[in-house]
């Protein structure tokens, strides 16, 4: 299906799979002294089995495309999110922070883009992508997939589980697909207001296999005019997605500044001021200094520390009291239970606390605190992350 061009034009993709993860942000103000709790909505969609492969096949096509453009415009060590480099974030984090102490006196600005994937222009990237292809109109397939990411539309998780009567207890059993064409046809594209397609000029959705490609091949053109102005000063152009993190001599900061605030409103897009960093670091005597913290992809640097963020660990540290709390009242629902009925009472499950919330578990943010600790050779990081562990032992023992 996916090679065959004419029928990748003729199909009809699917509605997306919608859902709403939330997320509580914590955040400490200076100024009471205490812990923010504000709640953040995170939207996730995802699409069809087809058709993601179709969109794989496609991102696979054009990423070779992509990556020769990058060699072409001597972009390929500034472009460093959604590329397969082997790298994570602490390497991208920790290079950056080698970059600035190898530069020593120098200006460093960092930019947050609004709103990033909901602003993409449908215009600007169709010229983007064709410009790609070094063609004069997208090909028909390409065109298909451009319709399909520019006019989708979406189905809310919760409300199509209900409509194909699906339920917590029968989700597990059902058969491989979620629901046939035939239930397709007669249940959900007949069903009233179900179906939401998006309507606007600009946004493409998060969450497909071919989005983030998409949206490095609309920032391009961008990436290209900004860093061979910075280049011409002997600067460093680095972006990681929506982070821009730009390094050059001490007092040219202004002017690059200006210079992409230009630039970024010629491809419709705008800067998040409120997130915006301008920080100077200067060598005094033979020490980097900066005049504050730099705060790049999770870490803060200094000139000579590099440490997680506080409200990282913050968060972090709400969702261990919060996980444990739900422990141990479970552990009490039930031994009231077994009380009932004569058996005896457990004590806490440890095993599962330990996995989520201490240095035991590979896939948590305390493994990750380490890790990082250890690529960015940061023993300040293991002095934040080492009081975590006796807080969650009196957690489990209160």
């Amino acid at each position: 299906m996916v090679t065959d061009a004419s029928r990748v034009a003729r199909h009809s993709f699917y509605p997306l799979i919608h859902f709403t993860v939330k997320s509580v942000k914590v955040k400490f103000d200076k100024q009471s002294r205490r812990l923010e709790r504000k709640e953040k909505n995170r939207p996730i969609v995802y699409a069809s089995h087809l058709d993601s492969h179709i969109y794989s096949f496609y991102a696979q096509k054009l990423s070779g495309l992509y990556e020769s453009k990058l060699a072409e415009h001597g972009l390929t060590e500034s472009v460093l999110a959604f590329r397969s480099l082997g790298k994570s974030n602490i390497h991208f984090a920790a290079e950056a922070f080698e970059k600035i102490r190898r530069f020593g006196d120098c200006d460093v600005i960092g930019l947050d883009i609004q709103g990033f994937f909901d602003n993409l222009s449908h215009s600007y990237l169709k010229d983007r992508w064709r410009e790609l292809l070094a063609a004069t109109s997208l090909p028909a397939d390409h065109y298909s997939i451009f319709c399909s990411l520019t006019k989708y539309s979406t189905v809310p998780k919760d409300e199509l589980h209900e409509v194909l009567g699906i339920t917590r207890r029968n989700f597990g059993i059902r058969r491989r697909r979620l629901c046939e064409p035939h239930e397709f046809r007669d249940k959900v594209r007949t069903s009233e207001k179900l179906i939401r397609t998006h309507t606007g000029k600009a946004g493409i959705p998060q969450g497909t296999s071919i989005s983030a490609l998409l949206s490095n091949i609309y920032m391009l053109e961008f990436d290209r005019r900004l860093s061979n102005e910075i280049k011409k000063i002997q600067g460093v152009y680095l972006r990681y997605c929506d982070d821009i993190l730009i390094i050059c001599p001490q007092n040219t900061g202004d002017g690059i500044y200006a210079f992409a605030l230009e630039e970024i409103k010629k491809i419709q897009l705008q800067i998040q001021e409120k997130k915006t960093e301008r920080r100077k670091f200067s060598l005094s005597p033979g020490v980097l200094q900066a005049d504050k913290p730099l705060q790049y992809l999770g870490f803060l640097f200094d000139g000579q520390r590099i440490l997680l963020r506080s409200a990282s660990l913050a968060r972090f540290s709400e969702r261990m009291r919060r996980g444990t709390a739900l422990a141990k009242a479970t552990m009490e629902s039930r031994n009231a239970l077994r009380t009932l009925r004569g058996e005896d009472t457990r004590p806490l499950f440890k095993k599962k606390l330990y996995r989520m919330y201490s240095c035991v578990g590979r896939r948590n943010f305390l493994s990750y605190g380490y890790r990082a600790a250890n690529i960015m050779k940061s023993k300040t990081i293991k002095r934040q992350l080492r009081p975590l562990w006796k807080r969650l032992q009196n957690q489990m023992a209160d």
